[in-house]
């Protein structure tokens, strides 16, 4: 079995010590782009208080090792990997299938994949962006398909995973801002539709958090100034990244008896860095989009397809 491409915090960090022990215990969680830094961070608290887990990855060998990892966090815990496309809603379906027949239902789900890579609109491709829709917002709501039957069964619970930059727009960042947005309309819709069967669904929206793949690349990218390369978290009004048990913790709220009652919302975790209107090349902002600027940067075209990065939330 590979070694996973995740790097996992010590076990001091999955989360805070607000939340007793064994609280999920006999729970179920089903979660797309599992194998990703943030999705395996939400994960692995869940399971270390009592949940078994399926997650679900596009690389089936290093998903199937993400899973024997996050496994090790609670003795007796099942975690189940399976190597799925999202855009597939037959793969999504028998992977439900299985995760009931192994841990007998699912009671919780996270709704995680996601495609990401920096691009000006003038570089960026009809099928690059498309890729970046369908992963996101068509993944999401195969997911969500796949998973309703067992979740009206348990009166379950769904979280997305969004991000920010459709709430002022950002550059560089169009087609993920697009998807975003969609996928938060999405959520509050079911919000009201699946109310009445006792299904909850939210919002949790991760800002820059430390020790993920995708800050590692925006930070080590030529398009960041040497001085916020030094200290980054001048970016935030917290002045530091976030930390993956952060979003852990939002996540941990809303599934427990404690977020019983909250429907319909999204819990921003990013030390408030959307308020300050600092997004993704707003310090290159409008050098970068000067004409002849696309010499200076290697990462503002993106034509899609199989070559096209794919972010592990």
């Amino acid at each position: 079995m590979s070694k996973p491409a995740v790097p996992f915090p010590p076990e001091d960090e999955l989360h805070s010590n607000a939340w007793a022990k064994d609280i999920f215990k006999g729970k179920v969680v089903f979660c797309t782009g599992g194998a990703g830094t943030i999705c395996s961070g939400q994960v692995r608290a869940l399971v270390s208080l009592g949940a078994n887990a399926a997650i679900l990855g596009r690389r089936e060998a290093n998903t199937q090792s993400v899973a024997a990892e996050i496994a090790k966090v609670r003795p007796g815990s099942k975690v189940l990997g399976f190597g799925c496309d999202v855009r597939d809603h037959s793969s999504l379906v028998k992977a439900v299938e299985s995760t009931v027949k192994e841990l007998g239902r699912i009671d919780f789900l996270i709704c995680g994949a996601a495609g990401n890579f920096l691009s000006t609109v003038d570089g960026l491709s009809p099928n690059a962006f498309k890729t970046v829709m369908d992963i996101d917002l068509l993944g999401s709501f195969n997911t969500v398909k796949a998973c309703l039957p067992e979740l009206k069964k348990t009166k379950g619970r769904i979280i997305f995973v969004s991000a920010s930059f459709h709430y002022t727009g950002a550059a560089l960042q169009s087609h993920v801002a697009a998807a975003k947005a969609g996928i938060d309309a999405l959520s509050h819709s079911l919000s009201i539709e699946l109310g009445p069967a006792g299904i909850t669904s939210n919002v949790v929206t991760p800002g820059a958090i430390a020790k993920t793949e995708g800050m590692d690349r925006l930070t080590a990218t030529n398009m960041v100034p040497e001085e916020l390369r030094e200290n980054p978290a001048k970016m935030t009004p917290l002045g530091r990244w976030g930390a993956i048990s952060e979003v852990a913790d939002a996540t941990i709220f809303l599934f427990s008896d404690a977020g019983r009652y909250i429907n319909g919302v999204t819990i921003v975790v990013d030390g408030g860095s959307w308020r300050n209107g600092n997004q993704v090349a707003s310090f290159l902002y409008p050098m970068l989009f000067q004409p002849g600027a696309e010499k200076n940067f290697d990462f503002m075209t993106a034509k899609g397809g199989k070559k096209q990065k794919e972010s592990k939330l």
